[in-house]
């Protein structure tokens, strides 16, 4: 059994590099409240190594989020196939590289109406120019 992150474990990862920039957080703070060397934060952040669950339990407190937000919806993972989920985290990184994309990616998953949440992605899809 390969030990290498998955899919998901780089989307965790990314989810927590979106959390923590979006509070305006470096790695070496977060490092430093975990324990840990800011070295290992870019791992986890790459998805380079996994998060186990204790240190994201941790790492959510810390960020001030529910673990679940690090996570992609059950929905989205059914749905996407290994490529699915290669393009989805390349968006991620593209949409973290901005000030402007971190804000919109912290709020969004804090609008709980799932139905706004679609209308809202529909219509960056549709400014966008995306289908």
């Amino acid at each position: 059994m390969s030990r290498s992150p998955d899919g998901i474990d780089a989307f965790v990862g990314s989810r927590i590099a979106l959390r923590r920039a979006a509070l305006g957080l470096s790695q070496t703070p977060l490092a430093q409240r975990l324990g840990i060397s800011f070295q290992q934060v870019q791992k986890y952040e790459s998805g380079a190594n996994r998060v186990s669950a204790s240190r994201l339990h941790h790492i959510a407190g810390i960020l001030g989020g529910p673990i679940a937000s690090f996570f992609p919806e059950r929905s989205e993972t059914e749905r996407a196939g290994a490529g699915d989920d290669i393009a989805s985290l390349s968006s991620l990184r593209f949409l973290t590289a901005s000030t402007d994309g971190r804000a919109v990616a912290a709020a969004f998953p804090l609008i709980e109406d799932r139905e706004v949440r679609h209308a809202l992605a529909r219509i960056v899809g549709a400014l966008a120019g995306a289908r």
